[in-house]
């Protein structure tokens, strides 16, 4: 198990390397962001004292390895728009960006867990194909249209609920739904899959035959055994969600989260705020996954024992 654990932690930190190599050069191929955030009107001197400031005038090596000596120290530097440090600038974003992501998910297992279930004790009557009819709706439905959708009913045509920012528990409702979504689809998909492969098990059948209640025997025996399948699958979409969910839809509801400050950075060029932005999710993302292996391997002892 400690070999197991060894892995997954090289495996993570090669990744997070690999990463912050990616989103050095990826910022720098879009030109200079002096020229971008302070317009026409900045003279020649000036510009060429802001460049010195902000280092632009290395040479890109020299960029790459300040900027590798900034993560590791902790120390990312300068807002180009702020004139903060871009620590700050994210940290002020990370808790409503946790908030939503926290919301989604407890949305997404109270919803699709129960969901699976039942499509997978009932999968040939109407109730199973009301649910595989969910998934696959959920599937077809990406998040920014289920958002514009919503904002267009509940909001311009009903006036139920706000739609800019997080002032409110009513402003939670619209951006908790389009980012969890998807996720529901896919883990009501994959809890009834796997329900559907426990209970044919011989198991099963001999908790049947002990007299056992049909309510103990799906939810004891069925889903604590299907567990080790939705957990990975749970790990996995909570990544996908922090990832690139939170982009797309903070970025529609306006709400001051990392995937609005990312887009916004990516506009005006904020290098060092854009870098931070990514890092910090993708440190996110790497150790949710991460987690994710080392439970799936605690859940089942022959993966365990398999990759020891």
């Amino acid at each position: 198990m400690i070999a197991y654990l060894a892995r997954v932690l090289v495996r993570s930190v090669v990744t997070l390397f690999a990463i912050v190599s990616v989103t050095f050069i990826a910022t720098r191929l879009s030109g200079n962001p002096i020229d971008t955030f302070l317009g026409e009107g900045l003279t020649t001197e000036g510009r060429e004292e802001l460049i010195r400031y902000f280092q632009l005038d290395r040479t890109l090596w020299e960029q790459y390895l300040a900027f590798l000596r900034g993560v590791l120290s902790g120390e990312f530097g300068l807002s180009f728009v702020d004139r903060r440090p871009v620590t700050q600038v994210v940290a002020e974003r990370l808790w409503p960006s946790g908030q939503l992501l926290l919301c989604a998910v407890a949305l997404t297992i109270a919803v699709s867990i129960p969901l699976g279930v039942l499509g997978a004790i009932f999968r040939k009557s109407w109730i199973g194909s009301a649910v595989m009819t969910v998934a696959f709706a959920g599937y077809a439905v990406p998040s920014f249209i289920l958002a514009i959708l919503m904002i267009l009913t509940f909001s311009y045509w009903l006036n139920w609920l706000p739609v800019v920012g997080n002032a409110t528990p009513l402003h939670y409702i619209m951006p908790t739904i389009a980012m969890s979504g998807v996720l529901v689809a896919a883990l009501t998909r994959f809890t009834r899959n796997a329900m559907l492969d426990v209970l044919g098990q011989d198991f099963i059948r001999t908790a049947r035959a002990k007299g056992l209640s049909e309510a103990r025997v799906v939810l004891r025996h069925g889903l604590g055994n299907a567990g080790v399948t939705v957990i990975s699958v749970i790990g996995l979409q909570i990544a996908g969600l922090a990832a690139a969910g939170s982009v797309v839809v903070e970025t529609i509801f306006s709400w001051p989260g990392i995937g609005q400050l990312l887009v916004t950075s990516a506009i005006t060029r904020d290098y060092p705020v854009l870098q931070f932005g990514v890092i910090a999710v993708a440190v996110a993302v790497v150790a949710i996954n991460a987690l994710t292996d080392i439970a799936y391997a605690l859940a089942d002892p022959r993966i365990r024992l398999a990759r020891s």
